[in-house]
């Protein structure tokens, strides 16, 4: 579709971006002009902008304080332009801009000059939707939000605001979009100005179906904050966290309530809140806060729910029990706060809640530990992974049936036997074991995946990772597996919405954020793998603030420090990290990548990866033959030894 709409077009689904300046017609006239040549300027630097305007698939259309982007190929297009233009906008912060993203049809109409362009509803709905934000917000209507839902990289940043009226006495159903560097997530003003029972009633996921002769069951909304970890001691973090998922989980169980997703309660998580702004930011009628205080074999948990429309106290209630007895007083909060909603629970939902993966507080601390260490650190280290295998075995010597543990178990042997050429069955055992004990559980299901994929039985763990996404597709550890089966098939397209969705699941995930490094560089995507680079870089940063000797988040820091144009920094990193942790080979290999593929210093590149190639395992050596960050010594004469003598080494020893 050439830039100006042909006459005889007369309908036509597109997908509108409509931005404006916020308190343009305020400015003097010189200065308005000085504003859209700097919005121009910002728009134009947007990659989505410049790929569709040079195939002749964009429609621009100045608005005097703004301006409407017409695109034609997917509804992604639009809402990628929008925080590509949100990020670029950092740099003019005297530039206050609001944008709104439609899909509608428009069709073409003739000007006074005989010019043929663009108009229609689709572009009247997009202003409308955009009308209701504030400066830097990112507003979607609903159709849009529907369709990016489909995508799993998208679901973590879509934020249901509800319905609002706007001009004319129409309504809209508005969804706010934000990431940890674009849109805004604060509350739109005109949503805060309505009265509490004047806001607008999101629509919650879908709820189980009623059963034939079940009434329907209105669905009440709620928050569970993350309870915060009062011990005096920050490595009990893990366990005020694993009560908080805990309790998410059992109240996700319950059909009648809409519970917000531990990904989005976590964004929370140390910060100061006001709940009342939190009930309002999330559009949920109730908001659960606690804290948790573990020592000397006593547990104390206090938890308050919250009414979100008037900041009062539903239920409020202080547990001090023997930590033996965690797992009665999960249950006692959960069923307190379904009495207190006025909830009734189904007699199978009743069953769900108290079912538990172990009885014995000592088999659930040593998983809760290893279940973070996992989510916190890199699959590539082997000391970790040797750490989680310990902590696990201990527990399933304790409690035999405790599925979760077996599954954590394998997936640390796979890693080992694919990273370092461990012998065994590579975590097949474990897995099985997993599964015998609870078969509907994912992450045996996506464990089991990576085990076939390491073998090459690509049509088996294909089949085990969909059980695996369909089971509990918001498990950070099914959307890594799932990624990185994908990656290593070599479809970059596909797995790129499981690592943005497991990044956006763990915080501390900073593997999955190098991941798309690769990902973004090799598609072209330079703007989208600088954005990657800036958050691996932080995620490391935080991690070595309070483990300077993390060799792993030095690899991963060291790749983005390079795309991010600090060469000499990721040098200072590889140096340092070579003296505390020599022996490993997956930071030699994360070095080798920045070195190959972002600094161009091939013979260092090649000098780093002689030795990992002598010790790697199977799985990495498969990985290495695909990866693209490899692609620059790909046909270098001694890339190809080594790759050739590390392919015999593990046939001879397998």
């Amino acid at each position: 579709m050439p830039t100006e709409i042909k006459k005889q077009v007369t309908l036509e689904i597109v997908h509108v971006l409509f931005l404006d300046i916020v308190g343009y017609s305020k400015c003097l006239t010189d200065e308005q002009q000085a504003l859209i040549d700097q919005l121009n300027q910002v728009v134009r630097s947007s990659t989505v902008f410049q790929k569709a305007e040079g195939a002749d698939r964009l429609i621009k259309i100045p608005t005097g304080d703004g301006m409407a982007l017409i695109f034609y190929n997917s509804p992604e297009q639009p809402v990628e332009c929008a925080l590509e233009i949100s990020r670029g906008l950092k740099g003019f912060p005297e530039l206050p801009v609001r944008m709104g993203v439609h899909s509608g049809p428009v069709s073409a109409v003739t000007d006074l000059n005989d010019r043929t362009n663009a108009a229609g509803i689709g572009i009247n709905v997009a202003q409308r939707v955009m009308d209701c934000g504030d400066s830097g917000h990112i507003l979607l209507s609903k159709r849009v939000a529907e369709d990016l839902q489909q995508y799993g990289r998208w679901r973590p940043y879509l934020h249901d605001l509800g319905e609002m009226e706007v001009k004319h006495g129409v309504r809209v159903h508005v969804f706010n979009l934000y990431t940890d560097g674009a849109g805004n997530s604060d509350l739109p003003e005109k949503l805060r100005q309505l009265k509490p029972a004047q806001r607008p009633e999101s629509t919650p996921a879908p709820a189980r179906p009623a059963q034939k002769g079940e009434p329907a069951r209105e669905r009440i909304s709620i928050c569970v904050l993350p309870f915060a970890n009062m011990s005096g001691d920050v490595e009990q973090e893990y366990f005020s966290d694993g009560i908080s998922e805990d309790i998410i989980t059992d109240l996700s169980k319950v059909s009648a309530l809409h519970v917000v997703s531990r990904n989005t309660a976590f964004t929370f998580k140390g910060k100061p809140v006001d709940v009342r702004q939190v009930a309002g930011q999330l559009n949920v009628s109730h908001v659960l806060e606690g804290s948790v205080r573990k020592a000397a074999g006593r547990v104390r948990i206090t938890a308050q729910l919250i009414d979100g429309s008037n900041d009062s106290h539903v239920w409020a209630e202080r547990y001090d029990r023997d930590l033996n007895d965690i797992f009665a007083l999960q249950d006692e909060i959960s069923h307190a706060i379904v009495d207190a909603l006025k909830v009734k629970l189904l007699p199978e939902e009743k069953k769900a809640i108290e079912r538990h993966g172990t009885d014995n507080v000592d088999a659930y601390n040593l998983y809760l530990m290893a279940r973070q260490s996992y989510a916190t650190g890199f699959e590539g280290d082997g000391r970790r992974n040797e750490a989680i295998i310990r902590l696990c075995r201990r527990a399933v010597e304790i409690d035999p049936n405790y599925a979760e543990a077996w599954a954590l178990i394998a997936m640390a042997e796979m890693l080992l036997r694919s990273t370092s050429g461990r012998d065994g069955d590579g975590g097949l055992a474990a897995a099985e074991r997993a599964l015998e004990l609870s078969a509907d559980l994912a992450e045996a299901h996506a464990v089991k995946a990576r085990i076939f994929s390491e073998e090459k039985r690509h049509d088996e763990a294909s089949r085990e990772i969909e059980t695996a996404l369909r089971l509990d597709p918001e498990s950070h550890q099914v959307n890594k597996c799932a990624a990185l089966l994908r990656f290593r098939q070599q479809r970059l397209e596909e797995c790129i919405p499981y690592f943005e969705k497991a990044v956006a699941l763990e915080e501390g995930d900073f593997g999955s954020a190098g991941m798309l490094i690769t990902c973004y560089t090799a598609l072209g995507n330079r703007e989208a793998a600088r954005r990657a680079a800036e958050i691996t870089l932080a995620r490391a940063e935080k991690v070595l603030a309070h483990d300077p000797n993390n060799g792993s988040a030095m690899g991963h820091g060291s790749d983005a420090l390079a795309v991010l144009g600090q060469g000499e920094r990721a040098k200072d990193w590889m140096g340092r990290a070579l003296l505390i942790d020599p022996e490993n080979m997956t930071m030699r290999y994360n070095f080798v990548c920045a070195l190959a593929n972002h600094l161009n210093e091939k013979e260092a590149a090649l000098e780093m990866l002689g030795p990992a190639f002598e010790k790697m395992g199977t799985g990495l050596i498969n990985h290495a033959k695909i990866d693209p960050d490899l692609d620059p010594l790909r046909e270098h004469p001694r890339f190809k030894a080594m790759l050739a003598a590390a392919e015999r080494r593990v046939e001879l020893t397998g």
